[in-house]
């Protein structure tokens, strides 16, 4: 398992797609920069340090600094690549790799590597879907990176993205793989949970729960229960409060602003269900966090 420290930006020194429709073998070299192999048709024979890697179509694979690396057999294949320096992307070993996914879909940080996307070295992106957003994505990051000298930047963000992209994928076909111990029910609470923490800001009901996702409110909403030990409704307002405090401390927006920013369009209700949870008004929060850090 690798984990990528996302507090750092990558920077791309190479990208492209090859499609070799000829016999065709990897050279042998070492870099001093991470690879990555995304491979969209036909198979890649290659071998790292010795150790052999067969890659197939929806094959996600990142080779590592200086490590030697050749083909070891020949075949037709079309792939995408994309060299990269990072400054922080390290080893992680995982005992429980279903308790890891199950907290990272909790967002359940103490037993998280703290700002870290965490993926295999090679992993396969088995729904049609999945391929079709990753080749999607990469074709946009391709297109700016042709341009690099005006979207280096933006092209740098594409592949953070990709790498939270690639985590979130991973954790949820661990989650498929062991569906003797995780239902579909549980899977479509963690698919929730995901959904929860992107769009706290907007309108969230039971109508579009049951849109979103299929199902019946009561029964989804007890699964979550059971699963999470909150309902979804008091969920969803424990991560819009959590976002509320991070924007008391870090922020000057009016207790207002910082209200619709987080999915209460009534300061008065925000005001209420803030104290419930936080066990005082934003108001004191607020004077609280300035009497500490400034002293008035």
């Amino acid at each position: 398992m690798l984990a990528v420290n996302m507090e750092w930006i990558p920077r791309i020194t190479l990208m492209g797609f090859v499609s070799y429709k000829s016999l065709w073998m990897h050279f042998k070299r070492t870099s001093d920069e991470h690879i990555l192999y995304i491979i969209k048709s036909g198979e890649l024979h290659i071998q790292e340090e010795g150790q052999r890697f067969i890659l197939r179509e929806g094959d996600v694979f990142m080779l590592e600094p200086h490590l030697e690396h050749e083909g070891f057999e020949m075949h037709i294949c079309d792939y995408y690549f994309i060299h990269f320096k990072h400054p922080d992307i390290s080893a992680l070993t995982i005992e429980d790799p279903l308790s890891f996914a199950q907290a990272f879909f909790l967002e359940d940080h103490e037993h998280q590597q703290h700002n870290r996307s965490c993926f295999p070295k090679q992993m396969n992106l088995t729904s049609n879907s999945a391929k079709s957003q990753i080749y999607g994505g990469l074709n946009e990051m391709l297109r700016l990176y042709r341009r690099k000298n005006y979207n280096r930047a933006l092209t740098a963000l594409k592949l953070s993205e990709l790498f939270i992209w690639m985590s979130r994928e991973y954790m949820m076909l661990v989650l498929q793989s062991n569906q003797k111990r995780t239902t579909k029910s549980n899977l479509k609470v963690y698919e929730l949970l995901d959904y929860i923490h992107q769009h706290y800001a907007s309108k969230i009901t039971s109508e579009r729960i049951e849109s979103e996702f299929d199902c019946n409110f009561d029964y989804i909403n007890r699964t979550f229960n059971q699963l999470t030990g909150y309902s979804i409704a008091h969920y969803v307002n424990k991560v819009r409060i959590d976002h509320a405090r991070e924007l008391l401390q870090t922020t000057k927006l009016s207790i207002g602003e910082i209200a619709e920013l987080v999915g209460f369009f009534d300061i008065y209700h925000f005001s209420k269900v803030f104290k419930r949870y936080v066990g005082v008004s934003p108001t004191t929060y607020f004077k609280g966090i300035q009497e500490t850090v400034y002293g008035l």
